[in-house]
């Protein structure tokens, strides 16, 4: 109820902004004097100045907060290009404020929106498992190595002496599930796949699909009954809901779309090789709920 009518109101506003807009353009006068000029200006650099400072301290404690203050600042970066350029135009500092604009002011607001698209939504985008995720999913020695990272070659070799690691790596780097930072870690790359579906596939792939998603699903299955059996040991490292729901399929489909933008925000945060830090299984589950004689 209250997301119609608050869709309601601002579509009422857009409508009214189009009249008043064409009033204003043939009943503003071409030229006017103010005593605030300056006043102005500075004061409206000053609120830029405290949105690129509120934006690094929520930056540095990962805030959630710093997605609406990167959309702020862009937005008042626009504003400010905006009206250099055209308060300017036809005067002596017309090409500086030009300048500034296409150099400066719109490539960091645009950047800073892009910044904030990732900060939301995290690195990873839903693409269609492949093959080629099949094989790496079911090896388990690339498995093995992305559990140990983030780390160095010579980290990954000293640990798993077993396996060609460069080898793995590059495979796994071309398959997009690592990446190499300046440090020289390795650190895996989120991932973020579609449901599978068989007519997808090449039919002679298919027996293969079939044999993985049967076994990815007795995997999730013996996975669950083991923490279930061990709930009680794991020192506060573990959390979970249970929720039921009134949905279409669409709310559904909803739900799950903000669901994984939130997991790949957090997947995005890296906390390194914070001691810490764990590898943690995180799972979402939703389906119809059974008749009770179908529990029996």
């Amino acid at each position: 109820m209250f997301r119609r009518v608050l869709l309601a109101i601002l579509a009422g506003i857009a409508v009214f902004l189009v009249p008043w807009t064409v009033y204003l353009g043939l009943t503003l006068p071409e030229r006017f004097n103010t005593s605030q000029w300056r006043f102005a200006w500075v004061g409206f650099d000053i609120v830029l100045l405290l949105c690129f400072a509120s934006a690094v301290m929520l930056g540095m404690r990962r805030s959630r907060a710093s997605v609406p203050m990167l959309a702020a600042t862009a937005t008042l970066l626009f504003c400010d290009a905006w009206f250099d350029v055209v308060l300017d135009w036809g005067g002596p500092d017309q090409w500086a404020s030009l300048g500034t604009a296409l150099l400066a002011e719109v490539p960091i607001a645009v950047f800073l929106l892009f910044r904030a698209r990732a900060l939301l939504a995290g690195n990873a985008r839903p693409r269609q498992l492949t093959m080629r995720d099949i094989a790496v999913h079911t090896n388990s020695n690339y498995q093995h190595l992305l559990r140990l990272m983030p780390a160095t070659s010579a980290e990954l070799s000293a640990q798993v002496p077993s396996i060609d690691v460069p080898a793995a790596l590059l495979t796994l780097t071309h398959a997009g599930y690592t990446r190499r930072t300046r440090d020289g870690r390795w650190h895996s790359v989120p991932q973020s796949m579609n449901e599978a579906k068989p007519e997808d596939f090449p039919e002679a792939d298919r027996a293969k699909l079939a044999a993985y998603l049967d076994a990815k699903y007795d995997h999730e299955v013996r996975l669950l009954a083991w923490a279930a059996e061990r709930r009680e040991t794991f020192d506060g490292w573990t959390a979970g809901s249970r929720a039921g729901m009134r949905l279409t399929c669409k709310d559904l489909k909803e739900f799950e779309a903000e669901y994984l933008e939130l997991v790949n925000r957090y997947a995005a945060r890296r906390p390194g090789a914070a001691e810490e830090a764990r590898n943690l299984s995180v799972r979402f589950y939703a389906f119809p709920e059974p008749k009770p004689a179908e529990l029996a």
